[in-house]
């Protein structure tokens, strides 16, 4: 029994590292907290949760530099620390001065649970320094998603855990094996989002196209399900596995109600020897494919791309494959992550090491055929007409909003911007702005 008298009248600060789904769940608690008589708070707060990352040693170490901040901001502080960083490392993580509890991948769905008998223990000057995870195959909890946070948008968590074990990657070992609700439950949570005014949806995960794998259903049958909310009038999935961005999946979101002309696929290599590397499931032929049959029936559509540099194995000549490869495809932006050495994963035994001058020098080409692509993009969609998407604007700054194929577009200050706010605004698309991020809107 949670005796909630006990959250009543305290506040609370978060912070989130890495994906969007990790951003999903902290507002999922947020929202609980709340709901229990917890205020938001940016510091000097009762209780602080962090939600981790830790796809790279980078990641780890903003990890570290993150939790020490918020214990030195908020002194006194019940400090919780969960996510990714928390499930592979949790006594490193309690050993942190001001932790006190640490929930791994299959405790996080209990947090109030956690955190109540916690607190109900006290502590006096010291750190509680508590953890609590599981194996990654005793992993089985599912902890339910769908939140906004401050932003417009609403993301919707479909899935979670990963049973793909590409070699370079901790992230299985991090949230467990593919696991995922019912196609009911998702449209329940969609429709309480359109109830509360939400009109965009993002469809997040670890690994999406997997959904199904716990409840014998599909991901084609979760998109057309959600198609059917009434109230919602955009949806975004917000990456998948190219192997498992079907054909029918593609054809579908060409002539939905809903689903947007926007993907976002992870290729990581452009060279097959790579890909056989990493225990990829896909070739560069498949891939090429797919965002041929997106532009075939959705030519205005953005697509993202993931890509990786530096990987073990990747030999100057492999990533030039890599590099002309991507300069072939009609894709829109690319999301460029050096390679980083993870504990425990089997790139660790392939001999060839790519330096890190190296790495920095293939991240940025990569980045400037990105920028070469985004503007391109953008540039065939000035003096266009398009439906936006506004959000929120900060007191005097410019207000932005997206449209349905992600070109993000910005107004210029004014009083008169509140009143745009979560609305679907029909504009021109102007130039670009100063510093090219995004195309200026006319009203």
């Amino acid at each position: 029994m949670i005796d909630t008298s006990a959250f009543q009248g305290k506040t609370a600060a978060y912070f989130t590292l890495g994906c969007k789904l990790n951003f999903s769940e902290t507002s999922t608690f947020g929202r609980i907290l709340e709901e229990m008589g917890v205020r938001t708070v940016e510091r000097d707060a009762d209780i602080c949760i962090i939600n981790t990352c830790s796809v790279t040693e980078v990641a780890d170490h903003k990890c570290r530099q993150a939790i020490h901040r918020m214990v030195r901001e908020n002194p006194g502080a019940f400090v919780v620390v969960t996510g990714c960083y928390a499930q592979l490392k949790p006594e490193t993580v309690s050993g942190i001065d001001g932790v006190d509890l640490v929930l791994g991948a299959n405790e996080k769905a209990d947090l109030i649970q956690f955190l109540s008998e916690a607190w109900s223990c006290g502590r006096s000057v010291t750190s509680l320094h508590r953890y609590h995870t599981e194996k990654t195959k005793d992993i089985k909890t599912f902890a339910p998603s769908c939140s906004r946070g401050n932003r417009t948008r609403y993301f919707l968590k479909v899935q979670d855990g990963c049973n793909y074990f590409c070699t370079y990657c901790t992230i299985p070992y991090a949230r467990g094996f593919s696991r995922n609700p019912s196609i009911d439950s998702l449209v329940a949570q969609a429709r309480q989002a359109a109830e509360e005014g939400g009109k965009e949806i993002v469809l997040t995960g670890v690994n999406i196209g997997d959904f199904g794998e716990t409840t014998n259903e599909r991901f084609i049958d979760l998109v057309k399900a959600l198609d059917k909310v009434e109230g919602i009038s955009r949806y975004r999935i917000s990456s998948i596995e190219p192997d498992l961005l079907d054909d029918e999946l593609i054809e579908y979101c060409a002539h939905s109600r809903a689903f947007m002309p926007h993907f976002h696929i992870p290729l990581q290599s452009g060279s097959d020897e790579v890909l056989r590397l990493m225990h990829r499931r896909y070739d560069s032929a498949l891939f090429a494919h797919k965002i041929k049959l997106i532009k075939d029936t959705m030519p205005d559509a953005f697509i993202g791309v993931d890509v990786m540099v530096g990987t073990r194995g990747e030999k100057p000549e492999l990533f030039e494959e890599t590099y002309d490869f991507l300069k072939s495809l009609d894709v829109t932006q690319l999301h460029v992550f050096p390679y980083s050495e993870r504990p425990g994963t089997a790139a660790l035994k392939i001999p060839y090491i790519v330096p890190d001058q190296d790495k920095k020098r293939r991240s940025k080409r990569l980045l400037d055929l990105s920028d070469e692509k985004t503007e391109a993009f953008y540039r065939q969609h000035i003096g266009k007409e398009a439906e936006v998407l506004f959000e929120k604007a900060a007191s005097g700054k410019a207000m932005h909003g997206f449209t349905k194929n992600y070109i993000r577009v910005e107004l210029p200050p004014s009083p008169d911007n509140d009143r745009l706010d979560n609305q679907l605004v029909n504009v021109r698309l102007g130039d670009f702005n100063y510093n090219k991020t995004a195309l200026k809107a006319i009203l």
